[in-house]
């Protein structure tokens, strides 16, 4: 049976990475980091290597045999303090995998990026994921990169988090207008294109765009998701983004804020893309919002 070493395997998409790795046959070498092994309870036939991106010292024995690497460490939100930042997990993680993975002899190198990024872009976080994918294209290595945009299904931190306001609060907060177009993904099928880009020759040297079917304004998101949650209507309050940013500024610092500065820049732009090369190289039907919403939600 044929090994992918994996990073990332513990987080929201990693978990789905692995049921699709083990659904076409392969086994999951998961790099688990010191503190996180409960995140990969109950998963069975998988391979745990301890050990970290930031200290790959050692991780080339644990690659050898393996016929690819899947990368797919990634945050949304610096912890300066703790170390967590994006030019850390992002840039210096990515380099620090291909080069063990091109030490190794590891053939195939398959990058999680994100959409939006670019060489202008405005955020850190974009800069630094087209960083990263830079560095994927400037390997030995055969790689493939996937920039999904919001990926969505049980646990995210997006869909989720919104059934939950929308549940429980009297008026969803909508920073600026809300017209801000975004193009949900299930996690299922972002999952399949990293398993079956494996066996697709044609994938290799390729970047990939995934994303929804079509693309919703934030606000017509928010409707749907109170359509799956079975409410008529959901309530809205607008937060102008004028007003926002020296607040954002203030308290992002504190670990309970949920928005950050550079979400703040990226909510201003639209999160979209053309996905059928990515849903005809993987042989994968579209999945429409409303009906991922129904599967997830559905009351």
């Amino acid at each position: 049976m044929q090994r992918v070493f994996l990073t990332g395997g513990t987080g929201f998409v990693g978990r789905a990475v692995v049921h699709a790795l083990q659904a076409h046959g392969f086994t999951a070498r998961c790099l688990v980091r010191p503190g996180s092994e409960a995140d990969l309870k109950g998963f069975e036939g998988i391979e745990r290597v301890p050990g970290d991106v930031l200290t790959p010292k050692g991780l080339e024995a644990s690659m050898e045999g393996c016929v690819a690497l899947i990368h797919l460490v990634g945050i949304i939100r610096e912890r300066p303090r703790r170390g967590v930042t994006f030019e850390r997990l992002h840039s210096i993680a990515t380099a620090n995998m291909v080069k063990t993975a091109e030490a190794a002899e590891v053939p195939r190198f398959i990058h999680m990026s994100t959409l939006g990024t670019r060489p202008d872009a405005r955020s850190r976080y974009h800069q630094t994921k087209w960083e990263a994918e830079e560095t994927v294209r400037a390997s030995r290595l055969q790689w493939t990169i996937f920039r999904p945009s919001i990926i969505y299904g049980v646990g995210d931190g997006f869909v989720s988090v919104l059934a939950r306001m929308i549940r429980w609060l009297p008026a969803a907060p909508v920073i600026g207008d809300g017209k801000y177009r975004l193009q949900p993904i299930p996690v299922g099928q972002v999952a399949e294109g990293f398993a079956r880009a494996l066996a697709c020759p044609e994938s290799k040297g390729h970047i990939f765009e995934a994303g929804g079917p079509h693309s919703y304004a934030f606000t017509e998101i928010l409707d749907l998701i109170g359509a799956a949650l079975g409410k008529s209507t959901v309530r809205k309050m607008y937060h102008p983004i004028g007003l926002m940013r020296p607040l954002v500024r203030l308290l992002e610092p504190l670990p309970f804020f949920p928005l950050t500065s550079d979400q703040l820049i990226m909510l201003q732009e639209d999160n979209v893309c053309d996905p059928a090369p990515f849903f005809q190289t993987f042989e994968l039907t579209p999945v429409e919002f409303p009906i991922g919403l129904q599967r997830m939600l559905g009351e």
